[in-house]
């Protein structure tokens, strides 16, 4: 087999930082020499190493990957958690993920809650296979609440919608690995990058129980937005954040009655 120190120079060479780390994952997962050469190719490439070896470790689980679906990042854990909070403050809690990808977050927080019902939908169709993979059923295509079955509206406990939210004008800039392997619908959020939030949070009084929950991923230069189009459709907002995961979450509620 192809030597990890001859994959360990030639992803150095192609500018990976973590050229011993990867080398050894791509080691573990090629069956032979053959394979291994391929797959060190294709990561010098810049091809995502995840997508590669066909999986990402994240939130504690193993997701099955597909090439050309959305590689589930490590600040995304901050959803993850918060949403097995308050999954786990109710039994049976109704969980659904929204632009689910692959379905990391949803398996994640199915594997720190028992007994959650959990739904997951995406309009991507690989996305959607990758997602039944890893989740098996009760995973739909489609745009938004139209993929989700009529009988949970009005009954989401935890609505997770990790959306696209970064901006058109900076997708150009984003690094390649996203930029040219991932779908650009998983990355490209209109002009503000907050484009499929409004249309998430303008029905989600529908969707969500009384009592319900919605989780997004933002940048900390959009939650003052984020806020404002929450509080327009009926919700009350707060943004709290994880500076070791770098990220920033909002936390939306059903307006209490006035």
């Amino acid at each position: 087999m192809l030597a990890t120190s001859d994959a360990v120079h030639r992803l150095r060479a192609a500018g990976c930082v973590f050229a011993e780390e990867e080398a050894a994952v791509l080691a573990e997962a090629a069956a032979d020499a053959a394979m291994l050469a391929a797959m060190v190719e294709r990561r010098a490439a810049g091809e995502p190493l995840e997508q590669i070896v066909g999986y990402a470790d994240f939130a504690g689980v193993r997701v099955r990957l597909r090439p050309g679906v959305f590689v589930p990042r490590v600040r995304s854990e901050l959803l993850v958690r918060l949403a097995a909070e308050e999954a786990a403050s109710k039994e049976g809690s109704v969980v659904a993920d929204l632009c689910c990808g692959s379905g990391a977050l949803g398996l994640a927080v199915r594997a720190r809650v028992n007994g959650i019902i959990l739904h997951a939908a995406d309009l991507d169709p690989v996305a959607v296979a990758c997602a039944r993979d890893n989740l098996g059923g009760d995973v739909h295509q489609g745009d938004l609440y139209a993929a989700l079955p009529e009988h949970l509206r009005g009954s989401v406990d935890v609505l997770i919608a990790n959306v696209p939210y970064v901006a058109t004008r900076h997708i150009p800039f984003l690094p390649a690995e996203a930029r040219d392997h991932e779908p650009r619908t998983a990355l490209d959020g209109g002009d503000d990058g907050l484009t499929v939030f409004r249309a998430v949070a303008e029905r989600a009084r529908d969707w969500l129980s009384p009592t319900g929950l919605l989780l997004s991923e933002i940048t900390e230069a959009q939650a003052a937005t984020a806020c404002a189009i929450a509080d327009g459709n009926g919700l009350t907002a707060t943004v709290t954040s994880d500076d070791d995961l770098d990220a920033y979450a909002i936390i939306v509620r059903p307006a209490p009655a006035r």
